[in-house]
């Protein structure tokens, strides 16, 4: 038996493998399970490798985690292009397409030897059953059904629904092709119990969904009413959610013909009043700075989402990885502070995009918000949303007094100054890409550019003080501190407890607010630290990089950071902790190696 269940199954494009993954996901998530699921795909507009990943469990699960339990071969060639997205070990038990031609003695796994192998024939008992090899996914999910446990009235009742409009021979067929995975599985039972356990008693069915889906139901919530942009990998869903949803709440969505287009209207509609957002990923990113840059100077409110993916320039479209925080932070011409904000997996994407709006409404500013690959279109399992819990900012706007000699670009004391819209009766002012005085006007005056340039900066010191947009776990007096954000922190804090659960006197920081760097938070955090890492996915380790801009972190915290599509596990981040304890034992001046690239 089994409270943690990490499955992978890859193959062809058009195999049905993450269909398959999406049944048994949803399956388990019906029957109170936690769970995980990620996909990836080739690069290839059509065709090419497709795979998903896993992870089921009876309690709350933080990240997709390591090496497989399950591996499912529909074709060794795409299986093995996956390389350390899919690994494999001595313990995994692999199921495999028989008509590969490959001996279950001779797997093409090089330098690991599984102890339980399955040559399966998926594809003819696809077309035996169902009259069609479309169905192989089905016999993979009545496979993994039978032999761990998961949800096979669920996935029953789910594939009759599936199919249901095109009629009952095909319903027949598809129940038929799962009912032989769980007889093959029955005829063929492992030796050990491998079974996932029952979940937790009491549990209800929980929310399936992913991030993208999520941050649109959250900018719907928070009261965004106008979604300007283009489609773009990993961020399109986005859009599509809020097309077939936002009409409904009063909202618009404008398809824009490229990226600087969808960031102009949104700046329009935030000038004439509205909560705007617009979404992207980095191509798409670099296009929009110039518009960006506008609304920095014009201090308009909006959200712009980033869901970055590998780079540089088309990179690597279908992959996670974090290195985009430096685009976000700086591509800016001028002297430019937009804040940065990421959640840290499905779940929490909701908060972070209501209180994106609510930073953007508040501090009249851009907020970006950088989402990734993984949370954005990984599957997970959630509890439904408290939303009398959140509260929801409006700008301010000129009312009285202030409209009789309206001074839109006013130097107050917070930096910040009712804005208008308009229409509104006395609160007409020019919003311009170039510098200007109180009134709006232009101007080239320098003392007054360093007067807006201080408006501008100071009105976001109060949010450097927001320590609940910080999460710390762990001792404050542990002198071992980890660092981590956005999709890798559930790996970090999975890391933490597997440290903790071994004598290690550790603690872990999570900032979603990336920038502008909360100093304070920082430096509380590093006062006890005499070693540590910086653990994130990105070449540069750039949230190392640029924390070290504005605080002093101490000399022995190194990053432990790798490229997009290579997966930094918990495994991972224990090991080098192991390292650093028995360095700072035998010699605490000694000063560790960064783990970079």
């Amino acid at each position: 038996m089994s409270n943690d269940l990490i499955i992978g199954i890859a193959g062809a494009g058009g195999d049905g493998v993450v269909s398959a993954g999406e049944s048994l996901i949803t399956a388990a998530a019906l029957e109170g399970y936690h769970g995980i699921m990620t996909k990836s795909f080739g690069s290839q507009i059509r065709g090419g490798e497709a795979s998903c990943r896993l992870r089921l469990a009876t309690q709350p699960v933080l990240n997709p985690n390591g090496p497989l339990d399950v591996a499912v071969a529909l074709n060794w060639e795409d299986f093995r292009r996956f390389g350390g997205e899919l690994p494999v070990e001595s313990r995994t038990i692999v199921i495999y397409e028989s008509n590969t031609g490959v001996s279950p003695d001779r797997l093409p796994l090089e330098g690991v030897k599984p102890s339980v192998v399955f040559s399966v024939p998926i594809t003819q008992m696809a077309e035996k059953f169902a009259g069609t090899a479309k169905a192989k996914n089905i016999v993979v999910a009545g496979l993994l059904a039978g032999w761990f446990g998961i949800g096979r009235e669920s996935m029953l009742t789910g594939i009759r629904k599936k199919f249901a409009k095109k009629g009952a021979e095909v319903v027949n067929g598809n129940v038929c092709a799962f009912q032989a995975g769980l007889d093959f599985a029955e005829a063929h039972p492992l030796k050990e119990d491998r079974k996932l356990g029952a979940p937790e008693a009491g549990r209800q069915a929980k929310l399936l969904t992913d991030g993208n889906d999520m941050c649109a139901a959250a900018a719907i919530f928070a009261g965004c009413n106008f979604f300007g942009g283009y489609p773009i990998t990993p961020s399109t869903e986005i859009m599509q959610f809020l097309d077939r949803e936002i009409w409904k709440y009063g909202g618009t969505v404008f398809q824009a013909e490229d990226e600087i287009a969808g960031l102009g209207a949104v700046v329009g509609a935030s000038f004439a009043g509205k909560k705007a957002m617009t979404a992207t990923s980095g191509p798409g990113m670099s296009l929009k700075t110039e518009m960006l840059g506008l609304a920095s100077i014009a201090e308009l409110p909006l959200v712009c989402v980033n869901v970055q993916r590998g780079g540089p320039s088309t990179g690597l479209p279908t992959k996670a990885e974090q290195s985009d925080l430096f685009q976000a932070a700086f591509s800016a011409h001028g002297d430019c502070l937009r804040p940065v904000l990421a959640p840290v997996s499905v779940a929490d994407t909701f908060p972070i995009t209501v209180e994106a709006f609510n930073i953007a409404e508040h501090y009249q500013t851009p907020v970006i918000l950088l989402s990734d690959q993984e949370i954005s279109q990984r599957k997970e399992t959630v509890d439904p949303i408290d939303t009398s819990k959140f509260q929801i900012v409006e700008r301010r706007r000129p009312a009285g007094a202030e409209l009789a000699n309206y001074a839109r670009f006013k130097l107050t004391d917070s930096g910040i100054s009712p804005i208008s819209h308009p229409g509104m009766e006395g609160g007409n002012y020019l919003a311009a890409g170039i510098e200007h005085d109180e009134k709006g006007r232009p101007t080239a005056s320098g003392e007054m550019h360093a007067k807006m340039n201080d408006k501008r900066f100071n009105k976001f010191n109060p949010l450097k003080n927001r320590r609940d947009l910080f999460v710390t776990i762990g001792d404050q007096d542990a002198p071992i501190g980890l660092v981590s954000w956005g999709s890798v922190a559930g790996v970090a804090m999975e890391a933490l407890r597997l440290a903790k659960d071994q004598g290690m006197h550790v603690k872990l920081l999570i900032p979603k607010l990336l920038f502008p760097v909360a100093e304070p938070v920082f430096e509380d955090f590093f006062a006890s630290v005499k070693c540590g890492l910086f653990v994130e996915q990105s070449h540069q380790a750039q949230l190392y990089r640029l924390v070290r801009m504005y605080v002093d972190v101490p000399r022995q915290v190194k990053p432990l950071a790798k490229s997009g599509s290579n997966p930094i596990q918990p495994g991972d981040v224990l090991e080098c902790l192991r390292k650093l304890v028995v360095t700072m034992q035998c010699n605490p001046n000694h000063q560790p190696e960064a783990m970079v690239g």
